[in-house]
């Protein structure tokens, strides 16, 4: 046991290069609190006519209430405050609004993860597809997010869509893309040897497919659909700026934004930050099961 732990905390080991690279951030971010918060500071001890010293300057610049860029405790606290202090099934409860998000954001992925799919085993099997389709599908992903969501929360809303529906769509948008890449590479990884191994036993498409094709593209898939899941929080976040709606961790952001509440808007982005790691680790575990009941090492 003792040799673990020396082995995780040693340079070589695990533990010690990222709280090495987490210390160097919060400096950063304590740093960068006094120079983006001090020209405020400094106005507002000139305008009341008194003089501090510049200790206390520095301590003013990390407990503003409204600051550009607020402290690392102040997001901690305010994280804590609407995490634990406040009960899950209120409004101001981040727990409340994260599962608002996450929801949206699931039922994306389980369209985009669909779609992806469907198109890659099209391109694969297809040659019109794979020259005609897959351009179209990389040119898809050139048109900013911002720029759609938009239109298709208008859209929908005018023909009575609302809700959850409009954000899975936004996240699907964005999610099914990675799935198609990463589905069509695993589905041609096979070798030509292979390949010739089935045709010796007369296999047909279908076979070829679901034998050898479909358990081979498995790593690609699950490699793609990590990342799938981390744009689908994005694309939902970003679908909920413009629906105006009282929910969810974009709707948070926007309030904060609206108010000016920095702090707000940090906490929420942190949380946000968690969600979407929680959603990788989760698919992540899927990904060791489902390679170990096939007899794969992860």
């Amino acid at each position: 046991m003792t040799n673990l732990a020396a082995a995780l905390v040693s340079p070589r080991g695990r533990v010690f290069p990222v709280v090495t690279i987490v210390a160097v951030l919060i400096v950063a971010w304590y740093l960068l609190a006094i120079v983006l918060n001090w020209p405020q500071v400094t106005a507002m001890a000139a305008n009341s006519g008194t003089e501090s010293a510049t200790t206390q300057l520095i301590g003013a610049t990390w407990t503003m209430e409204r600051p550009v860029l607020p402290a690392p405790h102040q997001v901690i606290a305010e994280f804590w405050k609407t995490t634990v202090d406040t009960a899950p099934t209120s409004k101001r409860s981040l727990l409340y609004h994260a599962w608002i998000t996450a929801s949206a954001t699931m039922l994306g992925f389980a369209f985009g993860a669909l779609l992806g799919m469907v198109l890659a085993a099209g391109i694969v099997h297809v040659r019109t597809l794979d020259r005609s389709l897959m351009p179209w599908i990389i040119a898809s992903q050139t048109v900013p997010i911002l720029a759609i969501a938009p239109m298709v929360i208008v859209i929908l809303g005018s023909i009575g869509m609302v809700g959850l529906l409009p954000k899975a769509i936004i996240s699907m948008y964005l999610c099914f893309f990675p799935v198609t890449i990463g589905m069509v590479k695993g589905l041609r990884s096979p070798d030509l040897l292979q390949l010739d191994l089935m045709r010796t036993y007369s296999a047909d498409t279908w076979s070829v497919f679901w034998k050898l094709r479909l358990p081979a593209s498995i790593p690609f898939l699950f490699a793609s659909m990590k990342v799938a899941i981390a744009i689908s929080l994005v694309g939902t976040i970003v679908g909920e700026l413009p629906t105006g709606a009282s929910g969810g961790l974009g709707a948070r952001l926007l309030s904060g934004s609206y108010y000016g509440q920095t702090v707000q808007i940090w906490s929420a982005l942190l949380m946000a930050a968690i969600l979407g790691s929680v959603l990788v680790y989760v698919m992540g575990g899927i990904e060791r099961l489902t390679l170990k009941r096939m007899g794969t090492r992860a």
